[in-house]
């Protein structure tokens, strides 16, 4: 097995925001609370250990406890749970959707980031204790995004009629994807190890929280990850104040409104993920997942016939906080509200959107945690890497846009030159003695001048790219076999981690894949991996 890192700036698949981000660039400051490094980690300890009722921590452990009943539990993780009541003891929190059978194959990179951040931490804070913990998105209302997985190029799907919270939905009619996932597998002793841990989570599980939450304790539990289902009527009674101060103050409004100013100014090129509205929860029943919109002092469940007033709203929240479903704007203040949390690892995305909820936890009077980019990483066959090195690439040229990556090698194997620009340098330097000459005799002829030299300058463009489109044709082989190698590490000219589905992998290295990346991610370097095994 090889290592090699890669800066994320580098690869030209992250965004200038989390670019900036990672360079601590100082207009991003006031954006974030603690940066994620050790020095961030020892003031974050010290802010939320001072933040964190212990009453919360009795709470959450007897939730939790309650949701594993009936879950083969590894001892590392019922060390976890266990020690969560106590004050020196913190969590590292991953969230994800539940896709299935886990859907691309950054999902284990989040949940291995958590858990080698946990090992890190312990070995800077010896007397501290740290959980790495995978939130569900069990109250996520969008079937479509999470329905299926790819497989070797395939699309592999849960096709049935879908509403309200995905976590509560019935795992009815999985037997038909696992048919269709039993066929493309093919035989083999891991091919069977897969059919058999989707029949168990799928089939052997009646709704999808259940199905997930069995899945990921197969994958993480040796490593002590501890899994969190949000939607509990006993976590969610532990937010009653701050959905009642959201809703009737319209807090992530105005703040995250102001927020989403800032950005704008600091870069335009920063992209505002989400958008906050007035009230930012759904009312959550069985079946129904629809959105809290105030009117006329009345307040009104899209889609639906339920009104609330004022008295009735407050009177609803007291008695079933679990029918209040955050969004995505206030999911994340309910975790931190229930959880002794440090750091939320994400992607790109999730990140950017964290960045705008500061001053809205600032309002809620509740610590903002540090936020650390998820590991990703590229993994790469000794087949591939040969393949690679035959071709005269390096890793780093596979990263380049397909286009870029074939021009740029066709012009260095080619045995004649496809670079005209010393042509284009003379010909500039001609025309300058031709725009001193229109000066001193009439400056009229200057626009004529421009004209013409950029006519020529884009012939000799034209020409360049004709030769170097003959080249490709006479350098075809190589060109293909560039583009197919890019294609197997690519897929979609995408990172493969966005595509890929663990299954893949996991034919090739079975149990082995697991523990490779648990030795080869380290959440606190901060760049992009590249793992040859």
């Amino acid at each position: 097995m090889e290592i090699d890192c890669i800066p994320f700036r580098d690869t030209g698949y992250f965004s200038p925001l989390i670019c900036d981000y990672l360079d601590q660039s100082a207009k991003l400051n006031s954006f974030y609370h603690n940066f994620s490094d050790l020095k961030g980690f020892e003031a974050q300890i010290k802010e939320k250990g001072a933040h964190f009722p212990q009453g919360h921590r009795i709470v959450l452990q007897k939730a939790l406890m309650k949701q594993y009943l009936g879950v083969k539990t590894t001892k590392a993780t019922k060390s976890q749970l266990e020690k969560l009541v106590e004050a020196n003891t913190f969590t590292i929190v991953t969230g994800h959707q539940l896709n299935l059978f886990t859907g691309p194959l950054y999902f284990l990179y989040k949940i291995i980031s958590a858990i080698n951040l946990t090992k890190e931490l312990k070995k800077a804070y010896p007397n501290h204790h740290f959980v790495p913990v995978y939130w569900m998105a069990t109250e996520d209302h969008d079937f479509e995004e999470i329905n299926y997985f790819n497989f070797k190029g395939k699309k592999i799907k849960w096709n049935r009629e879908a509403g309200g919270a995905v976590g509560r939905m019935k795992t009815a009619g999985l037997e038909a994807v696992l048919e269709t996932f039993a066929q493309e597998l093919g035989p083999g002793q891991n091919s069977n190890s897969l059919k058999e841990l989707f029949k168990k989570a799928y089939l052997e599980n009646d709704t999808l929280t259940k199905a997930t939450r069995y899945l990921a304790n197969e994958l993480f539990g040796a490593y002590g990850l501890v899994i969190v289902d949000g939607d509990d009527p006993a976590l969610k009674a532990l937010h009653i104040p701050y959905v009642k101060k959201e809703i009737l103050e319209h807090t992530a409004f105005k703040s995250v409104g102001i927020t989403i100013e800032k950005l704008e100014e600091a870069n335009e090129s920063y992209k505002i993920q989400v958008n906050p509205r007035e009230i930012n929860y759904f009312y959550l029943n069985e079946g129904l997942r629809e959105r809290l919109e105030e009117r006329n002092g009345q307040f009104h469940v899209l889609n639906t016939q339920l009104n609330f007033s004022r008295e009735e709203i407050l009177q609803e929240l007291e008695q079933h906080p679990e029918r209040f479903s955050p969004n995505v704007i206030t999911r994340p203040l309910y975790q931190e509200v229930i959880l002794p949390n440090l750091c939320y690892i994400g992607g790109g995305g999730e990140l950017a959107y964290w960045m705008q909820l500061k001053a809205s936890f600032e309002a809620m009077d509740t610590p903002f945690p540090i936020l650390l980019l998820r590991n990703s990483a590229l993994l790469i066959s000794e087949k591939q890497k040969k393949k690679t090195e035959k071709l005269k690439l390096n890793v780093r040229d596979l990263f380049l846009k397909q286009n870029t990556l074939i021009n740029k090698k066709i012009r260095e194997i080619s045995n004649i030159e496809i670079d005209f620009s010393p042509q284009k340098k003379l010909l500039e330097d001609q025309f300058i003695h031709l725009y001193d000459l229109a000066v001193k005799t009439d400056k009229t002829f200057l626009k004529a001048v421009k004209a013409q030299e950029v006519k020529q300058k884009k012939g000799l463009d034209k020409l360049e790219k004709r030769l170097l489109k003959a080249q490709k044709r006479k350098l075809k082989d190589h060109v293909v076999r560039m583009t197919v190698l890019q294609n197997e590490l690519f897929p979609n000219q995408s990172l493969q981690e966005r595509t890929l589905n663990f299954s893949e992998l996991y034919l090739e290295l079975g149990d082995e894949l697991i523990p490779l990346l648990q030795k080869s991610l380290q959440p606190l370097q901060l760049e992009f991996t590249v793992i040859t095994y």
